[in-house]
């Protein structure tokens, strides 16, 4: 029987999604900041159910060299110590870069006054400290969230080929199934470095992609920013600072009231994966098409093979979500202080 993937959501079981996890989990941060990016940063910093072993950066939002710095911004204002930083793949791996400066800004994070970061790199390409955090901790405890471009995650599978067993799964986002946004049918993620993601869906691990059907659900509406805003902390007033910028440029440029929070989705769904429902669908990446270039793939015409590996976000719970959000801030406090 063919399904409708109009559907999707009404074969959705909300029960069916797994419990929060009752140990931290270990995660890599793979990212561009980048707005929502910045604020996923927060979030697994702020979430006791994360421990955050790597933040790795890579091409996309901006520069490498724009959103390594913003990343080190970011660990500064949080006060995040302890945690290698390490830049990784400045293009992607066979097309030209492609930036986000109508979104983003000039320097990737525009909005906020932002302080001389006083965190160091990492010696390492961000692909080898990614390798190197999977083979040194047990097989099945680190997960992997790119919240970017796949390019330094496409790299760490085919230098170290090892790697791809010894993931938990990999949490990502990008995407969508029935939405675009850098094209009518492809994400900006993906779109940008469609031979890495086609890499990353194709290999054997666990891959959940949290799309803009999802994200889209992750509106920062007036209520929400009055909550961040209430926190009153240097972090907090850095969030609402990023809204206030990531709201008009997404008016501008795509239409929407309030902005969209795309990536802290994925690190919500790592800390509790009740804050979405998921739907398992086979899913590849478009690499020919004329007008379809990056476009994932999900393909909702009959239940999964048994050996389907990858599965797509469906419904956000909007209120559990921002209050992981507000939570974390809460407990970064005022690193100032």
């Amino acid at each position: 029987m063919r399904r409708n993937p109009d559907d999707v959501e009404s074969t959705v079981n909300p029960e069916s999604s797994p419990a929060p996890a009752t140990t931290p989990r270990k995660i890599i941060l793979d990212c561009d900041p980048g707005h929502d990016d910045a604020v996923a940063m927060l979030l697994a910093h702020g979430n006791p159910n994360i421990e955050l072993l790597a933040v790795t950066t890579v091409v996309g939002n901006q520069t490498l060299e724009k959103v390594t710095r913003n990343a080190l911004v970011v660990g500064t204002i949080a006060g995040i110590t302890g945690v290698p930083f390490a830049a990784g793949c400045d293009r992607p791996l066979v097309r030209s870069i492609e930036t986000a400066p109508d979104i983003h800004g000039e320097s990737g994070m525009d909005g906020p006054a932002q302080p001389e970061p006083t965190i160091e790199l990492d010696p390492r390409h961000a692909v080898d400290l990614i390798i190197d955090t999977i083979m040194a901790h047990e097989p099945g405890t680190v997960t992997l969230v790119p919240t970017a471009g796949l390019t330094n995650i496409a790299m760490a599978a085919r230098k170290e080929p090892r790697i791809v067993e010894r993931v938990r799964e990999v949490v990502l986002m990008g995407g969508g199934y029935h939405v675009g946004n850098w094209s009518a049918v492809a994400e900006f993620n993906i779109k940008i470095d469609p031979e890495a993601a086609h890499i990353v869906f194709n290999e054997k691990w666990p891959v959940v992609m949290v799309g803009l059907d999802l994200t889209h659900q992750a509106l920062a509406t007036p209520d929400v920013v009055a909550k961040i805003e209430a926190v009153g902390t240097g972090p907090a007033r850095f969030v609402m600072e990023l809204m206030e910028f990531f709201t008009k440029t997404y008016k501008d440029a795509q239409g929407f009231d309030y902005p969209p929070v795309h990536d802290p989705c994925a690190v919500a769904y790592v800390i509790d994966p009740t804050v979405m429902t998921t739907r398992k669908v086979p899913v590849d990446i478009e690499l020919t098409g004329t007008l379809t270039l990056g476009m994932t793939v999900a393909d909702f015409r009959a239940e999964p093979p048994a050996d389907c590996n990858t599965s797509v976000a469906v419904t956000l719970d909007h209120e559990k979500f921002w209050g992981l959000v507000t939570d974390a801030l809460v407990r970064i406090g005022d690193v100032a202080a």
